[in-house]
């Protein structure tokens, strides 16, 4: 199986590794940072350099229990060692990007109550859905003033790892309509935004809330009688 490099270190964003299977145009890699997309988070892009060749990765999947990256260009062969590197800039759009949403979803659950029904983003745009009866101008206004005073207090963010049991028996973490942790994993990946949010989560974050910059909420919507959406867009501070 794949290190997740990722998962440990979301500011690496270069590194080697050796492939250990190809199918395709498409290599697998005993270690990787490449963040192969999920919880809404796009899959990174990059390239992989190797025999004297560079050549751009177009996407990266995970494919039973796999991570594959797809190559705009001849595959190395197994045993290959290669050398990755991550086009930094949209990832790291998308680490503050993320980070802001686990803030946005943090304030409307211990302000309001309201558990999350979906979401999605780009970098530094995001949609999140939410179980709320009714939203307004005003109450968008006062969650943009709520979501930006927590990043202006620089909350430093953990990330753990924790028997499954132990972590269904904390009070509140699902915060989402649904359930999403797969049945069958034995151990889950926590993000804690300390003294805000807590969250089982895959994603990449920035180390604290102030890396985010500013949150602005752009645009609110119905999505049905108790389903609203938030839109926000992330500047720098």
């Amino acid at each position: 199986m794949t290190e997740a490099i990722f998962h440990t270190d979301a500011y690496a964003r270069e590194f080697t590794a050796t492939v250990t299977a190809v199918d395709g145009n498409a290599v697998v890699l005993d270690r990787t940072a490449f963040y192969p997309g999920g919880g809404g988070q796009p899959n990174d892009t990059g390239t992989l350099s190797f025999d004297g060749r560079q050549v751009s990765v177009t996407k990266v999947a995970r494919r039973d229990g796999e991570i594959y990256h797809e190559l705009d260009g001849d595959p190395a062969t197994a045993g290959t060692e290669v050398t990755g590197v991550i086009d930094w800039e949209p990832r790291h759009a998308l680490m503050r990007t993320h980070t802001a949403l686990h803030i946005l979803s943090g304030v409307i659950w211990r302000d309001f109550g309201a558990k999350v029904t979906g979401g999605n983003m780009t970098p530094l745009a995001a949609r999140m859905d939410f179980e709320i009866e009714a939203m307004s101008a005003d109450f968008a206004e006062r969650v943009e003033t709520l979501a930006n005073a927590e990043i202006a207090a620089a909350r430093p963010i953990e990330v753990s790892v924790l028997p499954r049991d132990e972590v269904m028996g904390i009070p509140d973490l699902i915060r989402t309509k649904i359930n999403l942790l797969p049945s069958g994993i034995p151990e889950v990946r926590l993000v804690d935004i300390k003294g805000l949010d807590l969250q089982a989560d895959g994603g990449t974050h920035v180390h604290d809330t102030s890396e985010v910059g500013r949150i602005r909420v752009v645009g609110h919507e119905s999505k049905g009688r108790i389903n609203k959406r938030l839109r926000i867009e992330i500047t720098d501070a």
